[in-house]
């Protein structure tokens, strides 16, 4: 059996959201769920060959061109003889929003959207949305920082970073214990005392997930002289679990699906917290809402998520 009809005959045994590649010594097949929830992209290299990347940036770095997107339920297979094509099941794309917001790199484009762009939008939205009385907007480094620049440009407020990433450790939020988690806060960033000093902050960040890292933020910045910390957020209050390959808490551990604004605000300690709005992020991100995996923070998942909806409780 060759493995393309093997793959053929296993798609509907597939549950859940994949992008996928499956290799032999002579060929390759790629596949994507039937709503292409994560990205995956196809390139080609100077010489012809065909490369496959989950992010359009990963074919820069090897000198290859974007040719196309793996379509969702879609197979592509590929050998010395060239690329063929088989819709495996009748697909409809619902890339997950929070690609844009958080898990992409900013040089990626997905559906035709660069993130980086996607990214300033969403705080030029929330500038639009918001009004706060600060002398500068700093970002969470680093998925934050166009978010702050597009705020910038239209609230007026300068841009500086305020705070330095360290950039050997990993993403904090995954993390399995908190006591790890707020340890690991203290030597991934930094703030610097001489631009936030004597200052009232603007602080951007992309989302808020436990709260836990936003409290621990604005405590250092108090430390470094800050007068006042106004957390900005360029999403939506994050309410449900991400189901769909990505380690995120139980709604319980969620702070936006236990506590409201006001609450929050006071759970980490800053002097405002404004969320970017559900509508004004789709507005940003430029796609229909029923091109998008909202799940995170509107509770409806576009593929069966089984016996764990049973864990959800809709707010």
């Amino acid at each position: 059996m060759s493995l393309e009809k093997a793959v053929e005959k296993s798609y509907p045994l597939f549950t859940g959201v994949f992008s996928c590649l499956l290799m032999t010594a002579d060929k390759i097949v790629a596949i994507r769920d039937r709503h292409g929830v994560r990205p995956l992209s196809i390139g080609t290299l100077e010489d012809g060959s065909t490369v496959f990347s989950s992010e359009t940036c990963g074919l820069n770095i090897i000198g290859a061109k974007w040719k196309r997107d793996v379509l969702p339920g879609e197979m592509v297979s590929v050998d010395h003889h060239g690329l063929e094509s088989q819709q495996l099941v009748s697909g409809k794309e619902m890339i997950d929003v929070f690609e844009f917001v958080y898990f992409s790199r900013p040089d990626s484009n997905i559906a035709g959207k660069n993130v980086n762009q996607v990214r300033k939008n969403l705080g030029r939205q929330l500038a639009h949305e918001v009004s706060v009385k600060a002398d500068l907007v700093i970002p969470i480094p680093d998925s934050a920082i166009p978010a702050a620049i597009g705020f910038s440009e239209i609230s007026k407020i300068p841009f500086d970073m305020g705070i330095i990433k360290n950039r050997y450790i990993h993403r904090t939020f995954i993390r399995p214990a908190q006591n790890i988690r707020e340890g690991d806060i203290k030597i991934k960033l930094n703030p610097l005392s001489s631009i936030i000093s004597g200052k009232k902050i603007a602080l951007m960040d992309d989302s808020i997930v436990r709260g836990t890292t936003s409290r621990e933020i604005v405590s250092l910045l108090r430390q470094a002289g800050a007068t006042e910390v106004h957390f900005l957020v360029s999403s939506p209050p994050v309410k449900y679990p991400d189901f769909y390959g990505i380690d995120t808490p139980r709604q319980d551990q969620l702070i936006a699906a236990v506590k409201n604004i006001k609450e929050t605000k006071e759970y980490i300690r800053a002097d405002s917290l404004n969320y970017l709005s559900y509508k004004g992020m789709l507005k940003a991100v430029g796609l229909p809402e029923n091109h998008l995996c909202t799940s995170c923070f509107s509770g409806q998942y576009p593929i069966s998520i089984g016996s764990r909806l049973n864990d959800i409780k809709i707010i």
